[in-house]
């Protein structure tokens, strides 16, 4: 089917925002599609969606979950107006399909979409649905996820995988013989291992002959880690960090292991390259999801998992991350057990369940 309308609705965060721009793409590349993104004022799609070449408009709505009561409230005076724009955008748009993709203007889209007889799909990277999806899940005409353990939440729903960029499925084992470990939070860094892990830098270098470690630190935080690295002690030949590292296949190609935190994309994308990882969930995510995508890549073998409380245990940390850099045997292991976990035709899959809904017959009452 081609010249069909596909809203999709959401983001705020990379872990909803890259696998969205990933099946716009294949939308408009292999279908002809039309794609128009809503979201808020206050995510990543700001910048991300128009430089990737497609329109946005924006809603009013915020958070609903482990926020404050004033945010609660404040939310819930907000959605009758931003259910009342997603009608509007969608009947303007005369969206055959919305594509849910989790974060604060998802909920309102997929209701309105609900509302009016437009076919919607929900899509689910992590192992713990989110709130707009748990509340939808089960009324949408079609679902995708990221993980099995989140399928109950939905009907017609088809484990797909999250969209991953093509460059992770082609790395191949790192060329370098003294082992790497790459240390990243997203993009904007992770407080907790920008913290620990100079404390144990010194320990484990001492402990693993030869290994170089990389640090990505965010760049709100690159300045204070740094410093922390050098009062460290540790050699400052085998250690380097970075605000930002703008190519990161290339990085997770030079890594033997991973220390990173398990938020969905991040998990995705271990699983693309195939490499073994040390996850440290962040505590604080809705509905501890990351906590749940690490213990499903623990159950498959492709990780270990050391969760924030852990940190505080003298040695611990270092001290895991050695005995995994120490048995090259168990990575390899761990990174043939993460590409299981792989979906590398995620997107166009995503992609063909949108183009049967809006190939389904004419629905009334826009």
């Amino acid at each position: 089917m081609a010249g069909f309308r596909v809203l999709i609705a959401g983001g705020g965060t990379g872990g909803h925002l890259y696998p969205a721009l990933a099946v716009a793409l294949v939308l408009k590349a292999k279908h002809s599609a039309e794609v128009l993104f809503v979201g808020t004022a206050r995510g990543l799609e700001t910048r991300l969606v128009p430089e990737a070449g497609f329109a946005l408009k924006l809603i009013e709505v915020g958070p609903l979950n482990k926020v404050s009561l004033a945010t609660r409230l404040r939310t819930l005076a907000q959605l009758p107006m931003s259910l009342f724009d997603c009608r509007r955008l969608i009947r303007e748009f005369n969206a055959d399909v919305v594509f849910g993709v989790g974060g604060y203007a998802s909920g309102p889209a997929m209701g309105a979409a609900l509302m009016m007889g437009v076919p919607a799909m929900a899509f689910e990277p992590n192992a713990m649905p989110g709130l707009a999806n748990r509340l939808v899940g089960k009324r949408v005409q079609a679902a995708a996820v990221n993980f099995p353990a989140a399928a109950g939440y939905f009907r017609n729903v088809e484990v797909t995988g999250i969209p991953v960029r093509a460059e992770f499925f082609s790395l191949t084992e790192p060329a370098a013989a003294a082992p790497h470990l790459l240390v990243f939070g997203g993009s904007q860094g992770a407080r907790i291992l920008n913290t620990e892990m100079p404390k144990a830098v010194r320990e484990l270098l001492d402990a693993v002959p030869g290994l170089t470690v990389l640090h990505q630190s965010g760049p709100r935080s690159f300045e204070e880690t740094l410093a922390a690295y050098k009062a460290s002690g540790a050699d400052p030949s085998r250690w380097e960090v970075r605000p930002f590292l703008s190519d990161m296949p290339a990085q997770f190609a030079r890594a033997h292991l991973v220390l990173s935190r398990s938020g969905a994309s991040t998990v995705a994308e271990l699983a693309a390259a195939g490499k073994a990882a040390l996850l440290v969930p962040f505590a604080a995510a809705a509905d501890d999801h990351q906590k749940r995508n690490a213990e499903q890549m623990v159950a498959a073998g492709a990780a270990a998992m050391l969760e924030e409380r852990e940190l505080a245990v003298k040695g611990l940390l270092a001290g895991t991350l050695a005995a995994l850099l120490k048995t090259p045997e168990r990575l390899a292991a761990m990174g043939k057990a993460a590409r299981t976990q792989a979906h590398p035709d995620a997107a166009e899959r995503i992609a063909g369940r949108l183009v049967e809904l809006a190939s389904a017959p004419a629905r009334s009452g826009n």
